[in-house]
């Protein structure tokens, strides 16, 4: 029997089957597949659908900027990580908030329409938070995988190299 995990799997791979195709692709029926999908619903497993989308491939005047920065906090007694990352994660700039192991606290990422912006957000958004100690801002050049798919152009010189 498959297990329910894996329907979260095939959602993950690909937000847009039905329970029809997940069904097809589990032991499950699709009776079954609809109950299980809304309880990850119900219960906040599944927080939501999107569409993993290549910016670079989109064809318009207008530049979006993304950006990843580390962040270093100094906790109090009556401060804790939850108290900050709720601050963090109520501008709608934010995209992503993670509490990591390592060098830094936070791993933010956060998106603009310019350099300026995003800068500006940093610099009058979040350092001023009385915990954060630090911010390292790191512009996001190129996105080659996101979110477990990858971005490939199909530009691939197919001829053989020919060395003297």
């Amino acid at each position: 029997m498959s297990s329910r995990r894996e329907i979260l799997d095939l959602l993950r791979e690909n937000a847009r089957y039905t329970t029809e195709d997940i069904a097809r692709l589990t032991d499950y029926s699709e009776n079954e597949v609809a109950e299980i999908i809304d309880e990850f619903e119900e219960a906040g497993v599944i927080r939501g659908y999107g569409a993993v989308i290549d910016w670079n491939a989109v064809e318009t005047d207008e530049e979006r900027v993304r950006a990843t920065v580390e962040l270093n906090v100094t906790l109090d007694r009556e401060t804790s990580y939850d108290d900050i990352s709720h601050r963090i994660a109520k501008f709608p700039e934010v995209t992503s908030l993670r509490l990591v192991s390592g060098d830094y606290d936070f791993d933010l990422e956060v998106e603009g329409d310019s350099m300026r912006e995003v800068s500006h957000f940093i610099s009058d958004k979040i350092a001023p938070i009385p915990e954060i100690t630090q911010t390292v801002t790191h512009y996001i050049m190129e996105s080659y995988k996101e979110q477990g798919m990858e971005f490939d152009d199909h530009d691939d010189d197919d001829r053989l190299s020919v060395s003297p």
